[in-house]
């Protein structure tokens, strides 16, 4: 991403544009309305994880509360944690820090992109994408993202199966192969622009 110059002389806005300009600012509590979203999924993510090693113990309330929280139904009575359930409650976990990795991508990315710079050069915590980030790669993340998320929800549909009508199973599907083809285009897109962008410079 290119930087301004720290020599370069600053320019007096005139007034109409100046507080057009400084109207960026209003996307600031939406930002911080992201973190506290990031804060309850964090949240979240703690309870499921305490009932998951609580049921691991023995505990049966915990057994029940992870039970009703991902859907599961059994022809029998759920005594014990199986394999299943396992595998639901990590792919909801993975799920929880997917949709978590999407709110920073957003948060940061927004912010940088559409507000204010962070000033993060040369700091050990920088993320990599984000020195190149602009408009069209955040898009193009975004999207790989949500296909992400996509298909461990789709995973989490098929391994439940048994739970589901064909119905849902089928639109899920078409949903994801949606989002898929989307970023395909989102991406081809994007390129088609950065080579038109290169050939006249």
């Amino acid at each position: 991403m290119s930087k301004t110059p720290a020599n370069k002389p600053s320019v007096r806005m005139r007034p109409l544009p100046s507080i057009i300009f400084a109207s960026r600012w209003l996307q600031l509590p939406l930002y911080l309305g992201l973190i506290a979203a990031q804060a309850v999924y964090v949240f979240h993510f703690w309870v499921e994880l305490v009932h998951l090693l609580e049921a691991a113990f023995g505990n049966q309330d915990a057994l029940q509360a992870l039970v009703t929280s991902i859907g599961y139904k059994s022809d029998t009575t759920i005594s014990h944690l199986n394999e299943t359930i396992i595998m639901l409650v990590v792919l909801a976990l993975i799920d929880v820090v997917m949709i978590s990795n999407l709110l920073i991508m957003v948060i940061v990315g927004g912010y940088e992109t559409f507000v204010s710079r962070m000033d993060l050069d040369g700091h050990p915590d920088q993320p990599e994408w984000l020195s190149h980030v602009n408009a069209s790669v955040l898009k193009v993340k975004l999207a790989m993202s949500i296909i992400g998320i996509s298909s461990i929800h789709l995973l989490k549909t098929f391994i439940n199966a048994p739970n589901y009508t064909e119905k849902v199973l089928m639109w899920q599907t078409i949903i994801h192969i949606t989002f898929l083809f989307s970023a395909m285009a989102i991406a081809y897109t994007d390129k088609l622009m950065s080579a038109s962008a290169s050939t006249k410079h």
